[in-house]
């Protein structure tokens, strides 16, 4: 639909986001890790049923095979969500961890933050488990807390003009809510149109919906909601009023005695 690319937002409590960096950095040295196993399939595997989210597991429906239960079941609510089935599937999630989540960090703080990212992708675990309650196949992948990140950034910054990149070559400077309510408004859509796809669209709605609360909650005192302050990327530059004109040039001309004098400035 859009590709974010910066904001541009500053940050106003915390000096740098460096939850953010570490999740981003967890979530690719993982794939990297799984990447270089992807020769065998056993271990490929092992992985996603490990620790990826198992509905009919959680609910108790199906035993997994003692060599695949490698940590308790109720982890697997937060663990799916730092594995990726692909390249393409890591760097758009930590894209939008990139450009959104700096900003939810600041106004949360670095503890509350963490909080806050584990139990949106819990949610979004917790709403495929209800969506898809006897489904065998291990659910991975940041969407879930990267949803919430979202709805946060939507709540706190509506109008900040974000760069995005639509239709994947047409970059564009837009406030904030523009895309992120049309994308938040396609999961609720999918989660009908689509309800068997690969994609588990129940996993998005469940992270915003956690997203949106949570962020009511664990906002820092006088970090407002809806924010009407508007920030712009540096290549976009706001004019407050007309440019000034430029001084008039003196004009000259010669008198009876043929000496120049100046009129006017």
């Amino acid at each position: 639909m859009f590709v974010p690319l910066h904001d541009g937002n500053s940050l106003k409590h915390i000096k740098l986001q460096y939850v953010t960096w570490t999740l981003i950095a967890i979530n690719v040295i993982v794939w990297i890790v799984t990447a270089l196993s992807s020769t065998d399939v056993g271990l490929v595997r092992a992985a996603d049923l490990g620790y990826g989210f198992i509905p009919s597991v959680i609910n108790d429906l199906r035993d997994l095979p003692p060599q695949y239960a490698v940590i308790p079941e109720d982890l697997t609510y937060v663990t799916y969500a730092f594995l990726h089935a692909d390249i393409f599937h890591l760097i758009s999630n930590m894209l939008f961890l990139w450009v959104f989540g700096d900003n939810v960090e600041d106004a949360l703080g670095h503890v509350k933050f963490i909080l806050f990212y584990l139990a949106c992708a819990a949610a979004g675990a917790f709403a495929h488990g209800l969506a898809l309650p006897d489904s065998d196949a291990p659910l991975i992948g940041a969407s879930g807390a990267v949803a919430g990140v979202v709805a946060a950034y939507l709540m706190l910054h509506p109008r900040v003009r974000v760069w995005i990149l639509v239709l994947g070559r047409i970059p564009l400077p837009l406030p904030a809510f523009i895309p992120l309510v049309l994308w938040i408004g396609m999961q609720f859509y999918m989660v009908f149109a689509d309800p068997d796809g690969q994609v588990s669209w129940a996993t998005h709605v469940g992270g915003i919906l956690a997203g949106a609360l949570l962020v009511v909650v664990l906002k820092r005192r006088g970090v407002p909601l809806f924010d009407r302050t508007i920030e712009s990327p540096k290549a976009v530059v706001h004019r407050e009023g007309p440019p000034p004109l430029p001084p008039a040039l003196p004009q000259t001309g010669k008198n009876s005695a043929g000496d120049s004098v100046h009129w006017g400035r």
